[in-house]
């Protein structure tokens, strides 16, 4: 069933220009179908924020069950923000205060850029924790994804991230390790998945947290873990979200920042992301860097010839997730604050209150 375009979000637009079913407001209210209320803290950078968030409402968007979702975006003071990007925030997205005392049934939480060398150092460690502890009380389950995992892992489990020789940085093929779990429903034993991280938390680090590791790849390492109680807190290391150019935008990032002299080396290529064709004209990016129209004209090019291998398994890793929130979430808890209130705009975003 549809996400309900609930207010003027760019994302729920860039959806139905896409082709995705997306339900207004108007015709939500009308329909007799259980809804879900889906957190979606954004940690991103400026340049990613608007991807990410189009990304994931397009995941929980593409489940199956019969239900109507509204998802809040929002994000958390302590991250680098530009002008730009902080008037789209106070603009588009919840404040976690009020979706704190409206309720939600589960969560998601993006990675996020660090500056520091431990998680803890970072400004937005504090406001992270307090969404985490309420949410550990208050939803049914917490979806993390990349950085998002590291600190949770840090938070709840002591587990400190190492660091890696180089960047992880390709699209891996995975194994499944726990072919019965319920995430892993009508998911293919083995199926791709991207990374891109410069950490890494090993299978042994997790298991001995009594943690249920799900999927994982030679090349990878582990890219899915849950609690032990099989949902409480699903563990992505890796971007199942990511668009089939998200690895070549990145790509394009280091390019220009070498280019620049922010980077003394040529970026190497991501791994396995490329094929001969792409391979070649992307080592030829790196001459092009000086030249914006031309770098702009190539990776145009470049786009429509890139292949996405992980994006129906990201979907049914999703729709997993998204039933066992279904079944579990007791829809009534939230009741009493819908009294009263406007179901198709139950946090008074549609007019932009606050």
């Amino acid at each position: 069933m549809p996400i309900v375009a609930y207010n003027d979000l760019p994302a729920f637009e860039d959806l139905q220009r896409q082709g995705h079913d997306l339900l207004d407001v108007d015709h939500a209210v009308h329909q007799d179908i259980r809804e879900l209320h889906i957190g979606f803290l954004n940690m991103m950078p400026d340049a990613a924020l608007r991807a990410t968030e189009r990304q994931f409402i397009r995941l929980v968007g593409a489940c199956n069950r019969i239900v109507q979702f509204y998802v809040y975006p929002f994000s958390l003071p302590g991250l680098d923000r530009g002008e730009k990007a902080q008037a789209y925030i106070d603009r588009h997205y919840a404040r976690f205060e009020d979706l704190r005392e409206a309720g939600l049934d589960a969560l998601i939480i993006t990675g996020a850029n660090v500056a520091n060398p431990s998680l803890d150092q970072e400004p937005f460690w504090e406001p992270l924790l307090d969404v985490v502890d309420w949410a550990r009380e208050n939803v049914t389950s917490i979806m993390c994804s990349c950085l998002a995992t590291h600190a949770l892992l840090k938070r709840l489990h002591g587990i400190e991230r190492q660091p890696l020789p180089a960047k992880k940085w390709g699209v891996y093929s995975h194994r499944v390790t726990t072919k019965r779990h319920p995430l892993l429903r009508e998911v293919n034993t083995r199926f791709d998945a991207p990374h891109s991280r410069f950490n890494d938390i090993s299978r042994e680090q997790l298991e001995a947290a009594g943690l249920n590791v799900l999927a994982e790849s030679d090349e990878g390492g582990v890219l899915l873990a849950a609690s032990p109680d099989q949902f409480r807190v699903i563990y992505f290391q890796g971007h199942p979200e990511y668009d089939a150019c998200s690895l070549l935008k990145e790509y394009k990032r280091e390019v220009v920042r070498y280019a620049r002299g922010e980077r003394t080396d040529a970026p190497p290529l991501p791994e396995h992301y490329f094929n001969d064709e792409t391979a070649a004209m992307a080592q030829e990016l790196v001459s092009l860097a000086g030249d914006p129209d031309r770098l702009r004209a190539r990776l145009n090019a470049m786009e429509p010839l890139l292949d996405n291998t992980w994006g129906d398994s990201a979907k049914a890793i999703f729709n997993n997730w998204l039933g066992l929130v279904y079944r579990v979430t007791d829809i009534d808890r939230r009741r009493p604050f819908m009294d009263g209130v406007d179901p198709a705009d139950p946090l008074g975003l549609v007019n932009g209150e606050r």
